[in-house]
């Protein structure tokens, strides 16, 4: 075993990246980050429309150009070392890691902590079992995405988009402005599952159709996707007999949703979150493992690359003190449950140590809401609340729980909507 290093990040995003500065920031001697992409910054470096970095570097930025500012933020810091091209193999519950890479081969380095910052990976056709053929033609918008950014490839010209999130709203107007024909997008759901921006600015601009409680009941194409069949849902999301209707084309995008990358999680059985797919953490962003902390896509999926950031700040910052000791063992725990309208909230609990420590959560609704109070109480005491005109599944909501409140909370902690 070679060099014991103070925190090892596994994953070279933007969350492994800005929890590498934080760490540092925070007095860490020795940082390592794991990639294994050819180089750092992870899907940033595909997402070439701008948009990202208004909240967290105060200007607008292209993916690529946020990645770079958090490469240009470590790269000369000689206490974080990164490998890219590096894949890690197993996570042990000592802080071992097990990786491979093709200069160094198989090696083991250990950490006294872990940030966990994969990511997360794209559902594909055969997790929502579409009927119909198997013809060519049928990508995921993400690996669509990276050919046409970065390989330079057009996957074809009549587009159908399955999914109104963010990567296939984003995917349309991309295929738009290189002369595709995008014929529709589809979403099952009532609502859209994008940014409100994206609507407006990908779907609006474009006079490109957004067919809602829409899905695809049949494929058609032998050697190549000819068509899609389509059909309205009911609101068990059922498809209607007798709405079905034919859309040509030869490419069919699919944007259903992001899945959390965690196997690696899974192999030292970190406690997950159900809703969530992500390891359960506090307001440290520390899992169930003592010394382990996750941040990032991992943990929950994030629709603003500068919420990852924060959190991965977070993660960072308590890591390193951690490593250097300085973290106090005496904490109590204050469980957090989501009610009345609010689907999700991370963190899902809170270690409070007797100082106080502020504790900032990030929650998303179950279904679009307008005129609502988010409060946060511990029994009949409120700590936080925000009114909001707009609430939607596709947009996080963030509130701060100030320090000076501690002492008001009991053992659990409420986060729901006032209508």
């Amino acid at each position: 075993m070679s060099q014991i290093y103070d925190v090892i990040i596994v994953g070279g995003g933007p969350a492994g990246l800005s929890a590498a500065h934080s760490a540092y920031e925070n007095g860490a001697k020795s940082i390592l980050v794991i990639e294994r992409d050819r180089e750092l910054g992870g899907i940033l470096q595909q997402c070439i429309h701008n948009g990202f970095g208004l909240h967290h570097f105060k200007e607008e930025l292209t993916g690529p150009g946020y990645a770079n500012r958090c490469i240009d933020m470590i790269k000369d810091v000689p206490e974080i070392e990164t490998m890219v091209d590096t894949m890690v193999l197993d996570v042990a519950k000592d802080k071992t890691i097990t990786a491979v890479s093709p200069s160094k081969g198989l090696f083991k380095v250990q950490g006294k902590t872990v940030i966990l910052t994969m990511g997360c990976r794209e559902r594909t056709r055969g997790a929502i079992r579409i009927p119909g053929a198997r013809p060519a033609g049928v990508f995921t918008a993400g690996a669509a995405q990276r050919m046409v950014n970065m390989e330079g490839y057009l996957p074809g010209k009549k587009i159908v988009i399955l999914g109104s999130g963010d990567i296939g709203l984003i995917m349309a107007r991309r295929m738009s402005l290189e002369g595709c024909k995008v014929q529709a997008v589809l979403e099952i759901c009532p609502f859209s599952n994008g940014l409100t921006r994206n609507i407006v600015q990908c779907l609006h601009d474009y006079d490109i159709p957004l067919h809602l409680s829409h899905t695809i009941v049949d494929v058609k194409g032998k050697e190549r996707l000819t068509g899609v069949t389509i059909a309205k849902v009911d609101d068990k999301m059922q498809p209607i007999a007798g709405t079905e209707f034919d859309i040509e084309c030869d490419t069919l995008l699919l944007s259903v949703g992001l899945i959390p990358e965690n196997e690696l999680s899974n192999g030292i059985d970190l406690a997950m979150a159900p809703l969530t797919n992500g390891p359960v953490v506090d307001q440290r962003r520390q899992t169930s493992l003592p010394g382990f902390y996750a941040a990032g896509n991992v943990v929950h999926v994030h629709d603003l690359v500068d919420f990852v950031s924060d959190e991965a700040e977070i993660a960072g910052k308590f890591a390193a003190l951690e490593a250097q000791g300085k973290l106090a063992d005496e904490t109590r725990e204050v469980k957090i449950s989501a009610i009345d309208g609010i689907r999700t909230c991370v963190p899902q609990k809170l270690s409070m140590p007797k100082a106080g420590e502020a504790a900032k959560l990030f929650m998303r609704v179950g279904n679009p809401e307008q005129k609502v109070k988010l409060v946060v109480k511990s029994g009949d005491n409120v700590l936080a609340s925000k009114m909001m005109m707009v609430a939607k599944p596709s947009e996080m909501i963030t509130v701060e729980i100030p320090a000076d409140k501690v002492e008001l909370m009991g053992s659990e902690i409420t986060v729901g909507l006032e209508r």
